[in-house]
């Protein structure tokens, strides 16, 4: 439930009241009460990465896809490697690095 602000113009007191959106408009008919706007605004933002908060079904999803394409971010991402295929990758970069030297 949101905070509210209320200004009685009798007296000049603020109040702040947590309560619900139909409470609030109840609060607001009454003689003398004034909503103020708010003095600061919550946001709320997820934290960290999107694929830590999928489930696992998601995760097997994009590691289909990143099967099927390898070479993609995605594929660079998600795909499952084997050891043989690694060190595959690893020694033809280094063949490539070397060429480029020369």
């Amino acid at each position: 439930m949101p905070t509210y602000r209320f200004e009685n113009t009798k007296t000049g007191e603020i109040t702040e009241e947590l309560m619900s959106i139909s409470e609030m408009e109840e609060h607001k008919k009454k003689k003398h009460i004034n909503l103020l706007p708010p003095t600061q605004m919550n946001i709320v933002s997820s934290v960290g990465q999107i694929d830590s908060k999928t489930d696992s079904g998601w995760k097997d999803h994009l590691n289909r896809i990143a099967e099927r394409h390898p070479e993609s971010n995605l594929g660079k991402r998600y795909r499952r490697q084997g050891v043989v295929e690694s060190k595959t990758k690893n020694v033809l970069a280094k063949h490539r690095a070397r060429a480029k030297k020369k």
